[in-house]
């Protein structure tokens, strides 16, 4: 696992409970990826309203990455305003993450991110070109390829354990 530690951790827990550990929620963070499990992003619209969609992500290296249509709202949202927020519901855990997310252009970077897809079942291909991915089909709301891919760096997270040890607890993080 990656050797992302917070730099503050907040007990949030109003029943008695010690902070949860910030390695249980990076752990089924590292663990439960694919498309068995469904990432909400939350961006922000030119109006100022929240957008939320569902998003595949995938852990790497402490960070979550995902991929994304140019055309679509949350694209264009991102583009726009790079702060956004990911929620998901883990085992045991829901866990929301406050940061950014920025293109990511870098080919070698995108070598590594479509190798994991590929390991996960999306055969995802690099297309140099457009600095993107291609494949033979995608989630039917990313639009058509090449997709852009997207590092999410988040900065802070919270954790509300719905399995023992419970608890509730915010996790800040000194990041680049």
């Amino acid at each position: 696992m990656t050797d992302i530690e917070p730099t503050e951790v907040i007990n949030l827990d109003t029943y008695g409970n010690a902070p949860l550990e910030w390695d249980r929620a990076r752990g089924l963070l590292a663990r439960l990826n694919g498309p068995d499990v469904t990432y909400f992003l939350c961006t922000i619209r030119p109006d100022g309203r929240p957008h939320v969609t569902g998003v595949g992500a995938l852990w790497i290296d402490g960070d979550l990455y995902i991929v994304s249509g140019p055309q679509t709202r949350k694209s264009k949202n991102v583009a726009a305003k790079a702060a956004c927020s990911i929620a998901v519901r883990l085992t045991g855990m829901d866990v929301v993450l406050d940061g950014t997310a920025r293109r990511t252009t870098d080919l070698e970077t995108l070598g590594r991110v479509a190798a994991q897809y590929r390991e996960r079942g999306w055969p995802a291909q690099v297309d140099a070109a457009a600095h993107g991915f291609t494949a033979p089909y995608s989630a039917p709301s990313a639009g058509p390829p090449p997709w852009h891919v997207y590092r999410f760096v988040f900065d802070t997270a919270m954790g509300v354990a719905g399995a023992e040890p419970y608890g509730a607890t915010r996790w800040r993080f000194a990041r680049s």
